[in-house]
């Protein structure tokens, strides 16, 4: 999976709408959308509070295997 799949997924999963997302990260509900939609992609910082929102890592946030030597 990969990241506006898996955030879609979790936000829906918590019962948290887009907005809510949106005030935590102190940016608009649109571009919430545009994250799920997958046509923009978050800067590191908003990745860092949307794992600690969603209780995750950053690598399972963006779907994120390690490879396997």
């Amino acid at each position: 999976m990969n990241f506006c799949t898996n955030m879609k997924q979790l936000r829906k999963s918590k019962h948290i709408s887009q907005a809510v997302i949106a005030e935590l990260l102190g940016v608009s509900q649109r571009t919430i959308s545009h994250y799920e939609n997958g046509t923009c992609q978050p800067n590191i910082e908003s990745l860092c509070k949307l794992a600690d929102i969603f209780e995750i890592t950053i690598d399972d946030l963006v779907g994120h295997s390690p490879i396997v030597k």
